[in-house]
């Protein structure tokens, strides 16, 4: 059942909405002319129009029991913001040149993370465009976008979103999406979406004056939980899963990032994630081609990812947070929060070989035990990164990597994430050491909201020890502060390092060992803070070095028999580094000395 407002074409708009309970619901078309029409409910509790004379840029509201004048819950634009009407929306009108595209297959995608607003000075889906091709050459193939669904006032990070089918209208609202997606199939650009199904923003959600969207059985990080296992949850289940479908199917996007599928209760025998992904692979197998799910979630539990004849839900893959908390840690020293069930160098060893650290052992932050194993699940399931926008918009400051550790250490943690047998993601910025923060930003209308929302960015870093007032959200200022700086891209240090990463990306590309994500095909040790990985794929053999001390380090190489040679150090000078200590061969097994937080690959030579 398609919700909200379908354009049929000639005048004709079919409207739907879901309202159990009222009396009467009526739409009411405020422009261009002023018109009450009747609605029909049928058994199920949906309300049903088909008027002519109804064209796209028709706005309109639902009053509901002859009183209340509301959006539509499925609005496919919200033009002039949450609180005034919706707007009828052709889909089928936009000239798609993406006939030929088939996607992007998962092992081989190379993610950037971007958030729309701030990624460029206008902040714009257009403005994105002309930095498409600056992507590619990095070797970039898929982009994931912070959520876009219509969330209050022009700034956001977009997890306060009150309309899902409604793309941003300070970003360019739905023809500003399209021609960006297009823009990316056009040059092989994969497109993945962040989806936020746990939740809605405050302001602006009038969900709950149409029907039992949400139940008090549960509570979640940002109040009462979403109905997914209550009375009357199948329409709700069916709202979210059609939301799901509309990306694929108006929008083109190629995958659903999940936002924090942890949120997400339900104790049906069969939970929302199954329903929805047996939904996605039926649209997948009807248009031809692989429409991905990829979920955030901290429950290290397997069943997400796991194919649904084992008994999991059977989401493609996952972000790996265990591999960045091993990462960060070894690299920071940091450990308040949930850093502290981490730092160790057997963590990022176990995170290489295996994926979750934690995996049913205590966890000292959690006070339990936590996790299961994730050693059976294929690389390509896990997406890693040293950097997103969670771990570093989350920070009080706002802090990049590049703030907070030298330009070794970062050179270090570009090699551990596009060396291992994950899915690399990279966050804006990080693959030329962007310095300016990413800052938690909104512009809402309600100065209660305002007020709580200060107060509780205030309490959340209490747990991470951190003293002061962090930057005011609500502030257009933190918003500017959060801009990237393109310009930084061609100078020094910056310039180098985003030769380094394009670098990286190709020997991944390039190395069938590096690009066979294959978890039968690795072998990780460490030996205090240095770390030793081996992978292969048929004749093609790699091995290679990380020190994560922070002066130079004798080790004892032991080597499989062969001559390796080496092809990449990053403490070589061209990449900025004090000069190599490695030799360029390596035949037999011998005593090595590394740089400080270097790292450097070797291949097998023949």
């Amino acid at each position: 059942m398609r919700l909200g407002a379908n354009h049929l074409g000639d005048g004709q708009c079919e409207f739907c909405v879901w309202a159990p309970f009222l009396r009467d619901v009526v739409l009411r078309i405020v422009s261009p002319d002023e018109r009450i029409i009747p609605m029909e409910k049928d058994k199920k509790g949906y309300w049903n129009a088909t008027p002519d004379g109804t064209f796209p840029g028709t706005r309109y509201f639902y009053r509901l029991d002859g009183t209340l004048d509301r959006p539509d819950p499925a609005s496919g634009f919200q033009s002039d913001g949450v609180h005034r009407p919706s707007q009828v929306i052709d889909h089928n009108s936009f000239q798609w040149g993406d006939d030929n595209w088939t996607g992007i297959p998962l092992k081989e995608m190379v993610i950037y993370e971007l958030h729309a607003g701030t990624f460029t000075r206008d902040g714009s889906f257009d403005a994105i465009i002309p930095r498409l091709d600056d992507l590619c050459d990095l070797g970039i193939n898929a982009i994931n976008i912070m959520p876009v669904a219509q969330f209050p006032g022009e700034r956001n990070w977009g997890y306060d979103g009150a309309y899902l089918f409604a793309v941003q209208n300070s970003y360019g609202g739905p023809d500003g999406l399209k021609k960006l997606v297009n823009a990316c199939h056009k040059r092989d650009v994969a497109v993945i979406l962040d989806a936020v199904y746990n939740h809605l923003g405050p302001e602006g959600n009038y969900l709950a004056d149409f029907g039992p969207y949400f139940t008090e059985k549960y509570r979640t990080p940002w109040g009462i939980a979403i109905n997914f296992d209550c009375a009357y949850s199948d329409c709700v289940r069916n709202f979210f899963i059609e939301n799901a479908l509309f990306w694929f199917r108006d929008y083109h996007i190629d995958a659903l990032r999940l936002d924090a599928v942890h949120a997400i209760y339900d104790m049906n025998a069969k939970h929302f994630l199954r329903e929805l992904a047996e939904r996605v692979e039926d649209f997948s197998y009807k248009n031809g081609r692989k429409f991905y799910l990829m979920a955030e979630s901290n429950l290290n539990d397997v069943r997400i990812i796991q194919p649904r004849e084992s008994g999991g839900y059977g989401i493609d893959a996952q972000w790996c947070d265990d591999f960045h908390h091993s990462l960060h840690t070894l690299l920071t020293g940091e450990r308040i929060g949930y850093y502290m069930d981490f730092g160790g160098a057997e963590h990022l060893v176990k995170a290489l070989e295996e994926g979750f650290v934690y995996s049913w052992q205590y966890s000292p932050y959690r006070r339990r035990h936590h996790g299961s194993s994730s050693k059976d699940v294929p690389s390509d399931q896990f997406i890693v990164f040293s950097q997103n926008h969670d771990q570093v918009g989350n920070r009080m400051l706002g802090e990049r990597l590049a703030r907070l550790v030298s330009f070794e250490a970062l050179k270090l943690a570009a090699g551990a994430v596009l060396l291992s047998p994950y899915i690399p993601l990279i966050f804006m910025g990080e693959e030329y050491g962007e310095e300016s923060p990413f800052l938690y930003f909104v512009s809402h209308s309600d100065p209660d909201l305002i007020a709580a929302v200060r107060e509780g960015r205030k309490a959340e870093f209490q747990e991470f020890q951190q003293k002061g007032d962090p930057p005011d959200p609500q502030s257009h200022e933190t918003f500017l502060r959060s801009r990237l700086r393109w310009e930084k891209r061609r100078e020094g240090r910056h310039k180098v390092l985003l030769k380094f990463y394009r670098r990286l990306i190709q020997l991944r590309r390039a190395i069938p060992a590096l690009s066979n994500p294959d978890r039968n095909s690795i072998e990780v040790s460490g030996m205090e803070k240095i770390i030793l990985l081996r992978r292969w794929c048929d004749e093609s053999h790699v091995f290679g070095i990380m020190n994560f001390h922070e002066e130079n380090t004798v080790f004892h190489a032991q080597l499989p028999n062969g001559r390796w040679k080496k092809i990449f150090d990053s403490s070589d000078e061209i990449w900025g580094g004090p000069g190599s200590s490695l030799p360029g061969m390596i035949e037999k097994e011998q005593e090595l000395t590394i740089r400080p937080l270097g790292f450097a690959l070797y291949e097998v030579y023949t």
